[in-house]
């Protein structure tokens, strides 16, 4: 099944905030791989098929350096079509010696992770076959263990890095909230989402379609954590992909049934989680 399609309910785009757009072109095209779709003095929209927008990122006029402790983009998540095309990243992050934050075995997945010249968190991933992840009822096991890089090098021997491959997708995205029980009342009963995994008590794995997810939920940067200021480098909104225009309509009547509020802005529905992350409702159709 493709997790990244309708009938799924997905990301779609991350659109994110930066200190100088320049610099972040220079690391987004030449370190990640991606391409320019459209740009302006101030913001560009980034693609890795040419077609399709992954990552927008703005440097607003007055911007001010991210800060620690708040709610926001903990990291987003570029999804490879293959595993070889994992291990060929790796190598590229090897040979430039641009520093990785971790490299983990997800059982569901293998992951890299980094971030972009103004901490914006990144993971670079590829999934395991869904028939091979293992569920525990309604829950999917998921861990966080060592990445076996000589494997995973072996994978990949023939052929060399060339950006990222046009099947990439947005795979999920992972945010800093303040609490919890808000926030998944907010995402399941508004939005839809399943509650796939929990680790314990401070952060939760949401997802549609049984995929083992396509958000992540965590209090880590501590419960009551403030929102950062609007121009602040980090997370601007993200977009959520629903799959027709019954689904965004029962979406809307649901999230206003909770109290959560949603403007109609030129014909884009937004709305923001108890946190301050503010959402864009699209149809894929």
């Amino acid at each position: 099944m493709n997790f990244h399609q309708p009938p799924v309910t997905f990301v779609g785009q991350v659109n994110i905030k930066v200190e100088n757009l320049e610099r972040s072109l220079a690391f987004y095209e030449k370190l990640i791989g991606f391409k320019i779709y459209d740009k302006t003095d101030t913001s560009a929209l980034l693609t890795a098929d040419g077609k399709n927008v992954l990552l927008s990122i703005e440097q607003p006029s007055d911007v001010i350096p991210k800060k620690g402790r708040t709610t926001g983009l903990y990291h987003f998540a570029l999804l490879l079509p293959e595993r070889k095309d994992l291990a060929k990243v790796l190598k590229h992050f090897l040979q430039t010696g641009y520093p990785l934050q971790g490299a983990s075995d997800h059982l569901v997945s293998e992951a890299l992770y980094l971030a972009d010249p103004d901490g914006n968190g990144i993971e670079i991933y590829t999934d395991r076959p869904a028939t091979k992840w293992e569920w525990n009822k309604q829950h999917v096991v998921m861990a966080t263990e060592a990445l076996d890089a000589e494997n995973l090098f072996a994978e990949g021997m023939e052929g060399t890095w060339n950006g990222l491959p046009e099947g990439t997708v947005m795979g999920h995205i992972h945010l800093h909230v303040a609490e919890l029980d808000k926030t998944e009342e907010f995402y399941t009963k508004g939005l839809g989402f399943d509650v796939v995994s929990r680790y314990g008590p401070q952060a939760l794995f949401i997802s549609s379609g049984k995929y083992h997810h396509h958000i992540g939920l965590n209090t880590w940067n501590g419960v009551g954590a403030p929102k950062p200021e609007a121009n602040s480098v980090g997370l601007d909104s993200y977009i959520l992909v629903l799959p027709d225009d019954i689904s965004l309509k029962g979406t809307i009547a649901r999230l206003k049934k909770i109290g959560a509020q949603v403007s109609d802005e030129n014909g884009t529905f937004i709305t923001t989680d108890p946190s301050g992350n503010q959402i864009k409702l699209v149809t894929a159709m």
